[in-house]
């Protein structure tokens, strides 16, 4: 899962959480292989490569979750990012955050509003910004 990153770094920053994933995408792409990934999943040989080399940053979670349902002892991708989007909405109760306190700490630009959308799943959700809204929340509840 993708939001377990966290617990794998000794530094809770917006660059690491993205960097985690990059390489639990990627191991997870070196053990199936770039093209069973594309036959599995709606993405590009392209982009899986550039996925196996690191570059997430654009990635939506969506997708990321297709790549990581590709391993057997991960669950399939909806639940995938049901289970990101619970651990978000979960970590805001826990820190009592509300979305516009969290868009306010954000390196990335989202308004409240965005951010509420992309976690409810109305919007989509890069990994650059599951990223920066996971350290902010993450780094509250601590």
């Amino acid at each position: 899962m993708l939001h377990t990153v966290a617990d794998e770094l000794d530094t809770l920053t917006p660059e690491s959480l993205l960097a985690g994933y990059g390489d639990r995408l990627a191991t997870t792409l070196e053990a199936t292989g770039i093209d069973t990934a594309a036959e599995k999943t709606e993405l590009a040989d392209e982009q899986l490569s550039a996925v196996a080399d690191g570059d997430v940053d654009a990635l939506s979670l969506t997708d990321a979750a297709a790549i990581l349902a590709l391993s057997e002892s991960t669950p399939d991708s909806e639940a995938i990012v049901l289970e990101t989007r619970d651990h978000l909405l979960m970590g805001m109760t826990t820190a009592v955050l509300d979305v516009d306190a969290v868009a306010a700490e954000l390196d990335v630009d989202l308004t409240g509003q965005e951010v509420q959308q992309a976690i409810e799943g109305r919007a989509t959700l890069t990994l650059t910004e599951l990223a920066a809204i996971q350290a902010v929340i993450d780094g509250r509840e601590l």
